[in-house]
């Protein structure tokens, strides 16, 4: 098997507990975005939260 070269792309689907206020939430975010300074192979970060009208969340609110 050759060697990869290739992208991986990891996506991570959260449901914050109820007492995450917004300022935590804000600094969470803030830090997983700071990993891509970090960690030399993680290229870039995205994030966002559900706006599905469908309702197939499941519960999640966020998508990394």
């Amino acid at each position: 098997m050759a060697a990869g070269g290739g992208v991986v792309k990891h996506i991570l689907l959260v449901r914050f507990k109820e007492e995450v206020t917004p300022e935590r939430l804000d600094q969470l975010i803030r830090g997983y975005a700071a990993l891509v300074d970090a960690v030399p192979s993680m290229k870039a970060f995205h994030w966002g939260i559900d706006v599905s009208i469908e309702n197939m969340h499941q519960g999640f609110t966020h998508v990394f």
